[in-house]
């Protein structure tokens, strides 16, 4: 099955960081274009952060100073470090990519999520 794979999720307080980490289900898939995306309870879900395979980035307002996105291609994972997180950084965190296994292309696949809790 073609999907992603994210851990690192967890409990924090207010100022602690996490990192989360999202990996192709199979070691025959690489993965291109990447970000990571939250839902809030009863929010919408957002852009985080997206991460080329080349290796441009961008970031939500919300986020940027306090989160790096990165990537190793040779180990085809995409990550998160999450600094100084607030309570409004609670939310499910979902990565997103498109998927190569040098036949298809499985575009916009996206993980199952991981639960992020920050507490006051």
């Amino acid at each position: 099955q073609v999907q992603l794979v994210e851990s690192g999720g967890g409990l924090v307080q207010a100022g602690g960081s996490l990192r989360l980490s999202c990996a192709a289900s199979a070691s025959r898939l690489s993965i291109y274009d990447g970000g990571w995306y939250r839902q809030a309870p009863g929010k919408q879900r957002e852009l985080v952060a997206t991460i080329t395979r080349g290796g441009s980035i961008n970031y939500a307002d919300s986020v940027k100073g306090r989160f790096i996105v990165s990537r190793d291609n040779a180990k085809n994972t995409v990550y998160l470090q999450m600094n100084s997180l607030k309570p409004e950084d609670t939310a499910v965190y979902y990565c997103n990519a498109d998927l190569w296994d040098r036949r298809t292309w499985y575009r916009d696949t996206w993980g199952q999520g991981t639960q992020v809790t920050v507490s006051s």
